[in-house]
């Protein structure tokens, strides 16, 4: 396809041939209202799997909060902040 400036449109072409982005719950065409999905009920269905936790981000642990470490059951030394112990 050329533009009237006489440049291809390399990007309506590269639309062209690829499929439309598909929701990720049903698979079918995205709605701009509910993007990325295509309803308010896929989107829905998305959220509870969320809320339920069916979807979880995987995280690595971290050292524990309390200054602890367990792997060696030493405790580092933390500053008295004056408080009642």
């Amino acid at each position: 396809m050329t533009e009237p400036n006489g440049r291809d449109d390399e990007l309506g072409e590269a639309a062209a041939n690829s499929k439309a982005p598909e929701c990720p719950i049903c698979g079918k065409p995205r709605q701009q209202d509910y993007r990325p999905f295509c309803s308010k009920r896929c989107a829905d269905v998305d959220l509870g799997r969320w809320l339920n936790g069916r979807y979880a981000i995987p995280v690595e642990p971290d050292a524990d909060e309390d200054g602890d470490d367990p792997a060696s059951g030493e405790k580092r030394d933390r500053p008295n902040d004056g408080g009642a112990t």
